[in-house]
């Protein structure tokens, strides 16, 4: 895709912070300055989010995503991390490339990570009978 920010540092177009690179995938430091450590992993064929994203491409995505995780963890002196994706603007997806939020977490360090939900409105039987699989 000509105007996606994510293919454009995948294709070199833009000189990411690379953290990992493999065959599929591109993980790289996310610039906002939010978080210390607030990475991004991208599969390197362009998605716009989870729905439309194959099961090899989201397979190497995510295995790529563990790796980076497990050495953040085994490696670089973090306890834990936080992984967030928003699939669709409505979700807030921002950038129309599919995308992990990689957050690397220490033992008190003061970071909410997790969106504060004012509740539910509905009855959480009749919103299960909507969207069981089963």
């Amino acid at each position: 895709m000509n105007d996606c920010i994510f293919c454009k540092l995948i294709s070199d177009e833009f000189q990411p912070m690379k953290v990992y690179e493999d065959e599929h995938t591109l993980v790289f430091m996310d610039t906002a300055q939010d978080v210390d450590g607030h990475i991004l992993a991208v599969p390197k064929k362009h998605c716009m989010n989870i729905l439309d994203c194959d099961e090899e491409t989201l397979t190497s995505l995510m295995r790529t995503v563990k790796k980076v995780s497990e050495h953040l963890v085994e490696k670089c002196g973090y306890d834990g991390l936080n992984l967030l994706n928003a699939s669709g603007e409505s979700a807030g997806q921002s950038v129309p490339h599919f995308h992990i939020h990689i957050i690397p977490r220490k033992g008190g360090d003061g970071i909410d990570a997790w969106p504060n939900f004012e509740g539910a409105s509905r009855n959480t039987e009749d919103v299960f009978r909507e969207i069981t699989m089963l």
